[in-house]
C-alpha cells in the first residue's frame, strides 16, 4: 500500500491507520504504568490493542473490551491451558485477520513465544524493567530477549542502567527514562478532597503508591514505622507476587490497597512526604521509578533509597533525598518536612518539563515511524512508488527547520529526517542530570542585526536579553576579548583613558606585513605580534590544527579590535536567547500538520525518488559520496562537567590561548540561560580533525576543491544545497536562517511558476 501523502501529521505513522498491538506483561485495569501511559497516546493516532497475557477459561476465546477514556482495544486471551502456546498462537493470527498488518510493541519478551511468526510491520521492544530478576520470573526469558532484540526495528531502555546493559546489543537503542503526566499529578500542588480512608489519620503522612511486590524493603518500612510511631506511613497499590502475610503490621502503617489512577492526586495532595523504600535487589537494579517524578509533580519532597537511576536523574535536585537505612530515612524524612522554602521547585519544574509521557510518546513515536519507513523503502518492483511528500529536508538544524516550516506554511507536504536522535542540529539544548539546562554541542549565543530574522524566529520563541561577554586567560591574567581598551592597558600595563589615545597606541603596535592573506597576517598587521601571540596564535592553532600563517583572513577578521571599553562580545542590535531554550523553540517551528520529523535516520536510508524536492544541509561532498576527496572540516569534543557551585566563573566563556592547555575554551551555560539553580555545568572543547563536522576550514585550496564540488550541487536542478555544511562557509545562526528563508522564497515561487505552467 503507498503511502498518503495527504495523510500527513505532526509524528504520523506511514499509514495513518496501520495498527499497533501492545504485548504487555501488566494488565490494562492495573497500576497505570509506563505501556499505559505509551498506548493511551498511540491510541489518539492509530489503533491501538493491548494484549494481555493469558487467563484460564473452559473454552479458546479473545475477551475483546475498548477503554473508554483512551480508546485502546484491551484483548485478554481466555484458553484452558494459559501456557498453551500454539493454541495463543492461533488466538494472534484470529486478531491479525481482523487488524491487518500491524506492528508489534513489545514489553515482555514472552511473548515471542507465540508472536514471532508474525510478518510484523515493525518490532519494536520497549524495555522497562529487568524482568528476569524479578520473583517467579521464567527461565526463558534472557533468550527469549536475546531474540527480540535481534528481531526489533528499534529498541527503547526505560532507564540509564537498562539502556547502559544493551547499548552494546542493538545499533538502533534509545534510552527514554519514564515520565510524568504532569496535569494529572500537578493538580495535587492545591488542596484536593481528601479520601476518606487517609482523611482520618493523624498528621504527618508519609505516602507510597505504586506495586506492592519484592522490590519494596518491607524490613525498611518496618522500621520507619518502630522508629517515628508518631507518623502515618500510607502504602497505596496492588499486592503483586508477595502474599499479605509477608506485610508488615503496625498501628501507623495502612495498606490500603489498589486506587483508581483518577484518584491518586486527592492522596498526593494530603501527604507531608513521599516515599520510596525500594529494596536494594537484582529485581531494583535496573529500575527507573516512574514514582519520583509523579511525587514532584505533586509538590512533595521525596526520600529514597540510593536506586541507581533515581541517584543520576535526580542529582542536583535538593527536593529528593537519598538515605540507605531507617534511621537515615527518618532523619532525612524530618529535615524535609522541616523545609518552608519551596524554591528549589523551580530547579524541579524545570527538570520536569523535559520529561512529560507527552514528549516521550512523541519520540518514540517518530522513532517507530522511521523504522517503518525503512521497511517501507524495500525496493518495490510491481509498480511506480507514490510520493512520500512534496519536499524531503535532510537535516533539523537552522537551515532545515526553516526551510521545512516555510515550504510546510506554503502548502507543500514536508519530511525532515536527521541522523541524530532530536531535532535542532548542533543548536540543540537540554536539561542534564542536574536538572541544568546545557548546549550539547557547546554554546550557541544567538546576535543579529536582522529585523527580518529576529521578526521571524520570534514567532516559535520569546526571548530573553542577553549580552555575551569573553575572557582569555593570558600571563598578565584574564583580560576581554574582542580586544578592548581594559585588555590594553593591563596586557601592557598601561592606563589610556579616552578612545583618541588608545587608537594612537594601537597604531603604534601594528606592523607592516605587505599583502594581508592570511589570519596571521591580519592579526599582526592590525595589533602587532605580542598581542598576536598572546591573544590568536595558540588559540587558532588549536581549533584549526595549523598555523594561522596557512588560514584565510577571514577566520581572525571575524574577531573585531575596539578602542572603547565596550566588552561585549557581539555589538549586533539583537542579542538575545530563546527564553525556553533552542529545543523548545525548534519543536514550534516543526510542529505544523505538514510536517513529519524522522530522527536517528540517513538520508540514504530515504527513498528520494518518492520526494518532488530535496533540501541538503549535510557535508556538500558526503552527498557526492566524496567524488573528488572529502573536504576538510574540523570537529569538537566536549567535555561536560556539574560542579556543586552556584557559579566558576566570571563571565560565560573563558578562551584558553596556551598551547599547554589542551583545550580552546570552557564555558558556563547558567550565564547564558539565566537559570537559577544550586549547582552549575561547565563544557570544556577540544578541536579535532576527526568527528562530526562542524567548521569548514578556510584556506584556498579548500575553496578550491568546494568549488568543484558547488559545480556539480548547480546541476542538481531538485536539491538545494543550505548551511555551513551545505555551502561549505562559516555562517552565523542568524545568516543561516537568512539563507533559509530566501531560499524558501525561491523554491516557493519556482513551485508555483511550475503549477501555472501545468495548468
Amino acid at each position: 500500500m503507498a503511502f498518503d501523502s495527504s495523510s500527513l501529521t505532526k509524528f504520523p505513522t506511514p499509514e495513518a491507520t496501520a495498527p499497533l498491538i501492545c504485548f504487555s506483561h501488566l494488565r490494562w485495569n492495573s497500576v497505570f504504568q509506563r505501556p499505559h501511559q505509551i498506548m493511551s497516546r498511540f491510541a489518539r493516532q492509530r489503533p491501538t490493542w493491548f494484549f494481555e497475557e493469558p487467563l484460564a477459561h473452559d473454552r479458546a476465546m479473545l475477551s475483546t473490551t475498548i477503554c473508554r477514556k483512551t480508546g485502546v482495544h484491551v484483548v485478554t486471551p481466555l484458553l484452558p491451558d494459559p501456557h498453551d502456546t500454539e493454541a495463543l498462537a492461533r488466538l494472534l493470527d484470529q486478531l491479525l485477520a481482523k487488524t491487518g498488518r500491524t506492528a508489534a510493541w513489545y514489553y515482555t519478551p514472552l511473548a515471542r513465544k507465540f508472536s514471532a511468526h508474525v510478518n510484523w510491520r515493525c518490532v519494536a521492544f520497549d524495555c522497562m524493567d529487568e524482568l528476569s530478576a524479578f520473583r517467579f520470573a521464567s527461565p526463558e526469558l534472557k533468550l527469549l530477549e536475546s531474540e527480540l532484540m535481534r528481531a526489533a526495528d528499534v529498541v527503547f531502555a526505560g532507564g540509564a542502567s537498562l539502556y547502559e546493559a544493551r547499548k552494546d546489543r542493538h545499533d538502533n537503542i534509545h534510552c527514554l527514562p519514564s515520565g510524568v503526566d504532569l496535569a494529572h499529578f500537578m493538580a495535587a500542588r492545591v488542596p484536593l478532597a481528601e479520601p476518606e480512608d487517609q482523611a482520618r489519620l493523624p498528621r504527618p503522612v508519609l505516602g507510597y503508591f505504586g506495586v506492592i511486590d519484592e522490590r519494596l524493603d518491607l524490613d525498611l518500612i518496618a522500621g520507619i514505622a518502630r522508629l517515628r510511631t508518631d507518623w502515618q506511613i500510607v502504602m497505596i497499590g496492588p499486592l503483586a507476587k508477595l502474599s499479605a502475610e509477608e506485610l508488615p503490621r503496625a498501628h501507623n502503617i495502612h495498606w490500603l490497597g489498589p486506587r483508581e489512577y483518577a484518584d491518586l492526586p486527592a492522596y498526593l495532595s494530603h501527604w507531608n512526604l513521599a516515599l520510596m523504600p525500594f529494596a536494594l535487589n537484582e529485581a531494583t537494579r535496573f529500575i527507573s521509578p516512574t514514582k519520583a517524578p509523579e511525587y514532584l509533580a505533586g509538590g512533595k519532597r521525596v526520600v529514597s533509597t540510593p536506586i541507581t537511576d533515581v541517584v543520576r536523574r535526580f542529582e542536583g535536585i535538593t527536593a529528593v533525598t537519598i538515605a540507605r537505612d531507617a534511621e537515615g530515612f527518618v532523619a532525612a524524612a524530618a529535615a524535609a518536612m522541616r523545609e518552608g522554602d519551596d524554591s528549589d521547585f523551580v530547579a524541579v519544574d524545570d527538570l520536569l518539563a523535559t520529561i512529560s509521557w507527552d514528549g516521550i510518546h512523541d519520540r518514540m513515536a517518530a522513532l517507530l515511524s522511521a523504522a517503518e519507513m525503512r521497511r517501507m523503502a524495500a525496493p518495490v518492483v510491481h509498480m511506480r512508488a507514490a510520493a512520500i511528500a512534496d519536499t524531503l529536508v535532510v537535516g533539523a538544524g537552522f537551515a532545515g527547520a526553516v526551510m521545512a516550516e516555510r515550504l510546510a506554511a506554503s502548502g507543500q507536504k514536508v519530511m525532515v529526517v536527521d541522523r541524530r536522535p532530536h531535532l535542532g542540529g548542533n543548536a540543540y539544548d537540554e536539561h542534564d542530570d542536574a536538572g541544568l539546562l546545557v548546549h550539547r554541542y557547546g554554546p550557541h549565543i544567538f546576535h543579529t542585526n536582522s529585523d527580518d530574522v529576529l521578526r521571524y524566529l520570534s514567532r516559535f520563541t520569546a526571548w530573553r536579553p542577553y549580552e555575551h561577554r569573553v575572557l582569555s586567560l593570558t600571563e598578565r591574567g584574564l583580560v576581554p576579548m574582542p580586544i578592548n581598551r581594559t585588555t590594553l592597558n593591563r596586557m601592557f600595563g598601561l592606563h589610556l583613558a579616552d578612545e583618541a589615545t588608545t587608537q594612537e597606541f594601537l597604531a603604534s603596535l601594528a606592523e607592516e606585513v605587505g599583502e594581508v592573506r592570511s589570519a596571521r597576517d591580519f592579526v599582526v598587521s592590525s595589533v602587532g605580534r605580542k598581542l598576536y601571540e598572546a591573544l590568536f596564535r595558540g588559540y587558532t592553532v588549536k581549533q584549526w590544527g595549523v598555523d594561522p600563517a596557512e588560514l584565510d583572513r577571514s577566520v581572525t577578521a571575524r574577531v573585531p579590535t575596539r578602542i572603547s571599553a565596550d566588552d561585549r562580545y557581539f555589538l549586533d542590535r539583537h542579542q538575545c536567547m530563546p527564553a525556553a531554550g533552542y529545543t523548545r523553540m525548534f519543536e514550534n517551528m516543526l510542529d505544523h500538520p505538514n510536517i513529519v520529523f524522522v530522527p536517528s535516520t540517513d538520508h540514504v536510508d530515504v527513498p528520494r525518488a518518492r520526494f518532488r524536492h530535496t533540501v541538503f544541509t549535510g557535508p556538500v561532498d558526503a552527498y557526492f559520496n566524496h567524488r573528488f576527496g572529502e573536504l576538510p572540516y574540523r570537529s569538537l569534543i566536549f567535555e561536560h562537567e556539574t560542579r556543586d557551585v552556584e557559579f566558576a566563573q566570571p563571565v560565560a566563556t573563558i578562551n584558553y590561548p596556551a598551547l599547554d592547555t589542551p583545550y580552546t575554551r570552557c564555558t558556563e551555560f547558567k550565564h547564558i540561560t539565566g537559570q537559577s539553580h544550586r549547582r552549575t555545568s561547565l563544557c570544556r572543547e577540544r578541536s579535532s580533525a576527526e568527528g562530526e563536522p562542524y567548521y569548514p576550514v578556510p584556506n584556498a585550496a579548500n575553496q578550491a576543491l568546494y568549488k568543484r564540488y558547488e559545480a556539480l550541487a548547480d546541476q542538481e536542478r531538485d536539491v538545494t544545497f543550505l548551511g555551513r555544511l551545505g555551502t561549505y562557509r562559516y555562517l552565523n545562526m542568524d545568516q543561516v536562517v537568512g539563507q533559509a528563508l530566501t531560499a524558501a522564497r525561491r523554491l516557493t515561487q519556482r513551485t508555483l511558476a511550475g503549477m501555472r505552467a501545468a495548468e
